[in-house]
């Protein structure tokens, strides 16, 4: 091989050489310009991934790293945010508030963040105490050997009860948005207005005479069969389960009917107060179409038999105040 030629590849090795060596030094500029940084990720399941970047924005490492937030999903610091080498980004739910803020403001509804925050101010719970007056009811006692001069004659006057409710209260931003019964509780029962009249009816003969809807007589009441069969009926619609269950229905309308001066069947047909009045389901257990246990309780009541002293009743699972649970219902 001549001289020249040895020389001319020579120059060449040279020149190969030197681009080599201006290209590493091209890199180690570029690393020392942009620096690397080790930061981990974790993805909301759990899991955590660790990076080798340059960038220090949240939202450009995620980009970089071709990881895309679901809707309801933040990061944690918030994708503005600039981290250094040893910060971790996390990815979390948005709180509710948060999604409800982004729906209204996609939705372009105007409003600002504080009437925002006012649908998700605390909600505070008190427990209020009430003395509500229970009024007094008029009743009217059949006399069939009243004079004339007795007939409407006010026998007792009427004074109202008292009783102490008690409620649990919710308010947010100092607005009452539920109310809650917790308990009721009678301080003072109310005292019939009790008038004495003198009833009169047409028989099938067609002759006046007085009658009464039932007679009473050494503690004991005495009802005609149509009458018995029908305090049968309601006592059974109110409670058939047990003879303790019926037996504790017509013993109420009993203790009912002493303090007032009436009869068991007058206080069963009370508006308002038991089945009888307020819906007809009672009816189609007319005619002996109830067990044997209710009409031996009714019979028993009637001859004075008592397992409570109370004067009301609610179902056990609609009443959350004191009293005696007997068959289902809590007397009170």
């Amino acid at each position: 091989m001549k001289k020249e030629e040895k020389a001319s590849i020579s120059i060449m090795k040279i020149i190969c050489i030197s681009i080599i060596l201006i290209l590493i030094s091209g890199i180690g500029v570029m690393a020392v310009n942009n620096q690397l940084n080790n930061v981990t990720i974790t993805l909301q399941n759990g899991y955590e991934m660790t990076v080798l970047t340059s960038k220090t924005k949240v939202s450009e490492i995620l980009e970089e790293n071709n990881i895309i937030l679901e809707e309801n999903q933040k990061t944690i610091p918030d994708l503005d945010s600039e981290i250094v080498a040893g910060e971790s980004i996390k990815i979390t739910d948005k709180s509710y508030q948060e999604v409800q803020i982004a729906k209204i403001s996609e939705e372009g509804v105007e409003t600002s963040l504080d009437q925002l925050l006012e649908n998700y101010a605390p909600i505070t719970e008190k427990i209020i105490v009430e003395q509500v007056a229970i009024p007094y009811e008029t009743v009217t006692k059949n006399t069939t050997n009243a004079s004339e001069g007795t007939t409407n004659k006010v026998l007792q006057q009427g004074q109202d009860g008292l009783k102490e409710v008690t409620y649990k209260v919710k308010y947010q931003n100092g607005v009452e948005i539920e109310k809650t019964l917790i308990s009721e509780v009678v301080i003072k029962e109310p005292v019939d207005k009790i008038i004495q009249i003198q009833k009169t009816e047409t028989s099938r003969s067609g002759t006046a005479r007085t009658t009464t809807t039932a007679s009473y007589s050494g503690g004991k009441w005495t009802y005609s069969a149509s009458d018995f069969d029908l305090l049968c009926a309601i006592t059974a619609q109110e409670c058939s389960s047990s003879y303790q269950g019926s037996l504790a229905v017509i013993t109420t309308a009993c203790n009912r009917a002493d303090a007032r001066g009436t009869d068991p069947l007058t206080e069963y047909k009370r508006p308002g107060q038991f089945c009888y009045s307020i819906d007809s389901h009672w009816k189609k257990r007319l005619n002996g179409n109830y067990s044997s246990t209710v009409s031996q309780a009714v019979t028993a009541a009637l001859n004075g038999a008592r397992n409570h002293s109370y004067r009301s009743f609610r179902a056990a699972s609609s009443y959350l105040g004191s009293g005696v649970v007997i068959g289902g219902n809590i007397f009170f």
